[in-house]
């Protein structure tokens, strides 16, 4: 849309801005208490009599909104960026399509969480901060492990922060640049009749498929670079627009009589042969490799892609319930099916750093800007998916180590105030594979939703924000003091009053002394050093 079409389109004129959040101290964290949360309804839902509306949109009422931070897209990407932001100080308006949060995470996909965290040649890395938060919660209130709940908890984290203003149903499809800059954006909530006119100081594109961005104007690149562009052997030797395909899950569960399938007309006819390469060894939760559409766009085509995965999803069942080579299927039973197919790969956002295969696979390599870990193996899966029989439903290319993310590789290289968290990060195909994992795009949602708090304080774009090399120790410094895991970085903060105490203990295991818990080291290094404190466990008596 031409910036002259969007002011049309937008009504832009007179108006006033109503401010959202909650008065707030900078430093508080904290619950809001119900009658807080209701007061700021009325801030999102004007009264009636005040209604006002563009000809373009006659029945949808127009709400002006500012903050200092919007975050589009409510994945766990776009959660931990609100939520961190939030913490910060910042004002935070958070914009998700769904009625849930969690993205491929929530109960409408049910995709479970990974990350460095399996490392398999380096146990023991893991990512902290709010995804370990989020997780150890989780561990203690939801240990039945019900996806539902692990959404509920999701919104209670967001809802909780009085710097976040939330718009859930709400899909972002219109924005306007000056001098590269995003001056406002547009979002529109259909089932509440609301049309939101935002404008933010910092804008953070969480969308997975980089909506935001490309309203905005931002470069961006998508499909697999050819092996010469980047000299990555694990790139075909031809450029093509191919990515990975997308998921539909599905859980069943067993009951005490047999209990029967029939499949609808329409659902694929799976035999033996097409299963060769994908084993079915149980059923109560799958499968990741039902993947289909790779070859195809997983935005434009995606009501195709829905279709032939639910084929799909539907003839392996069948498969399984009657094909006589699982008789110990008879009393299990589908009890949930997702109609959400879980996207892997669309459009990336080319920022100042491309992230590559060298930087992945480099154990040794260095970011004087790094804010965040991955360690997912380069994991690729053939576009053509489960069309695909003859070919293994994926290739790992494990790297040596956990890897560090630049801080670089996460805002726009040609809009000033846009940042990006999620799989939409700039990196090529082949360090994608690795990189769009959930748990490796939630911290760098914390990454990003931080450094875009620091910006609003100190007025900087990302890129001076980069440039202020005292300001980016800063943003390392406060990620390390929230639990943010970063390779080869220590906590040298000087006002961490902790680091100057005295630590014993009664008792302590070899090379585990309390000492080590101030050390500045936030994780242990795995095969090089224990950072912490650990002692003998005794067995109690009765």
């Amino acid at each position: 849309m031409r910036r002259r079409d969007f002011l049309k389109s937008a009504g832009l004129g007179t108006y006033s801005l109503a401010v959202l959040g909650l008065d707030c101290n900078p430093a508080y964290c904290g619950d809001v208490t119900a009658d807080e949360r209701r007061r700021y309804f009325d801030r999102i839902v004007p009264p009636a009599d005040e209604r006002r509306s563009l000809p373009q949109g006659p029945h949808l009422q127009v709400v002006d909104l500012t903050s200092d931070v919007l975050v589009a897209g409510g994945g766990l990407a776009g959660v931990l960026a609100a939520v961190a932001a939030a913490r910060h100080g910042a004002r935070v308006i958070l914009v998700q399509d769904r009625s849930r949060l969690g993205g491929n995470s929530s109960s409408e996909v049910k995709m479970h969480v990974v990350g460095a965290d399996a490392h398999k040649s380096r146990p023991g890395w893991r990512e902290g901060g709010l995804l370990e938060e989020f997780r150890l919660d989780d561990a203690v209130n939801n240990p039945q492990r019900s996806f539902e709940l692990w959404d509920l908890l999701l919104y209670d984290k967001v809802v909780s922060e009085p710097n976040i203003t939330i718009l859930l149903d709400t899909v972002v499809y219109a924005a306007t640049t000056k001098d590269s800059r995003i001056e406002q954006v547009l979002a529109r909530c259909d089932k509440t009749e609301h049309l939101y006119r935002i404008v933010a100081q910092i804008c953070c594109d969480c969308t997975g498929d980089s909506r935001l961005a490309l309203e905005a104007g931002a470069s961006m690149r998508s499909g697999r670079e050819a092996r010469t562009k980047f000299g990555e052997s694990l790139a075909p030797e031809i450029a093509d627009h191919h990515t990975l395909g997308s998921s539909i899950l599905f859980t069943a569960r067993k009951y005490d009589r047999p209990m029967p399938f029939v499949p609808p007309r329409w659902a694929r006819k799976i035999t033996k042969e097409q299963l060769k390469l994908r084993k079915i060894t149980s059923w109560e939760y799958g499968y990741w490799w039902i993947e289909w559409g790779g070859h195809l766009s997983p935005i434009r085509d995606n009501e195709r892609v829905r279709f032939e995965l639910l084929a799909v999803v539907l003839g392996v069942w069948d498969y399984i319930k009657n094909s006589g080579n699982h008789p110990d299927s008879s009393p299990w039973a589908m009890d949930w099916l997702g109609m959400i197919p879980g996207k892997r790969g669309s459009r990336r956002i080319n920022g100042d750093y491309i992230l590559t295969q060298h930087d992945l696979a480099d154990a040794n390599k260095e970011f004087e800007d790094a804010v965040a870990i991955g360690g997912w193996p380069m994991d690729d899966h053939p576009p053509g998916g489960f069309d695909r029989p003859d070919l293994p439903p994926f290739v790992q290319i494990k790297t040596k180590e956990v890897y560090n993310v630049p801080l670089r590789a996460l805002y726009s290289k040609n809009v000033a105030n846009l940042m990006m968290a999620g799989r939409n990060i700039s990196a090529t195909h082949a360090a994608f594979t690795s990189t769009r994992v959930m748990a490796t795009c939630a911290v760098i949602g914390q990454a990003v939703g931080t450094a875009a708090a620091m910006c609003v304080r100190y007025v900087l774009t990302p890129r001076k924000l980069y440039e202020d090399k005292v300001r980016l120790v800063e943003l390392q410094q406060t990620l390390l003091r929230d639990d943010q895991t970063i390779k080869n970085l220590r906590n040298e903060d000087p006002n961490d009053l902790a680091r100057k105490a005295y630590v014993e203990a009664t008792n302590a295991l070899e090379h585990a002394e309390p000492r080590l818990i101030i050390n500045g080291v936030t994780r242990d290094i795995p095969g090089q050093s224990i950072n912490r404190w650990t002692t003998p466990m005794t067995a109690s008596g009765p």
